[in-house]
């Protein structure tokens, strides 16, 4: 990022709204893959990524007063805290409704093309796509594989490759040691490549 994130996690944490909507502008492609990778199917199928980014900017705008931490990793932790409980609390309330996933006729997302490259480039943090492969087939891809993961997997992947944080920020936030979280990642990075493999190419004909 070209801007000085730090300088800027200080005036926001001032009072500077400019500086708060600068560092929303500049976290946006990360907070989109963030939600969309952590929504899940059930959520995802029911509203637009974007509709709950812009919920979890306003929620942020709305409550400036409540950084005062000025720092980068502050900031990045209130700001996906945000959008994580969010997320929690749409599926929660989905899944009371007892309906079944699998009869909603997912939604689009109503994104550009642009945000589009945008959340592929994110997600190339931790997949290897082919290069023939098109932009939304690639994020659906991405996606089908992350669903297939457990959990602990589709955490320590977000919040390494997408919200950024160092091996000891995650185990703090996870509750476990640094080189526990060094295997965790390496076994999630892994499983996620391996449901992510082209498949096979036919045999060849006799």
């Amino acid at each position: 990022m070209n801007d000085d994130v730090g300088q800027l996690a200080e005036r926001a944490a001032a009072g500077d709204r400019a500086a708060l909507d600068r560092l929303l502008e500049l976290y946006l492609p990360e907070l989109r893959a963030f939600v969309r990778l952590r929504a899940g199917a059930v959520v995802r199928a029911r509203e637009s990524s974007s509709d709950i980014v812009q919920s979890v900017c306003r929620e942020v705008i709305q409550h400036a007063d409540r950084f005062q931490f000025p720092s980068e990793p502050a900031f990045k932790q209130w700001l996906y805290t945000t959008a994580l409980r969010k997320i929690v609390n749409r599926k929660d309330f989905y899944l009371a409704q007892k309906r079944d996933a699998q009869r909603e006729i997912p939604i689009s997302s109503g994104d550009g093309s642009d945000a589009d490259q945008r959340l592929a480039a994110c997600y190339r943090s931790f997949s290897s796509p082919s290069r023939q492969a098109m932009v939304k087939e690639e994020i659906a891809r991405v996606e089908k594989a992350f669903e297939e993961l457990p959990d602990e997997y589709r955490e320590v992947i977000t919040l390494a490759h997408v919200v950024g944080l160092s091996r000891a920020e995650i185990a703090q936030q996870m509750g476990k040691s640094e080189g526990a979280i060094r295997v965790l990642l390496h076994r999630a990075l892994a499983r996620v490549s391996a449901l992510l493999a082209d498949p096979e190419p036919p045999p060849a004909a006799p």
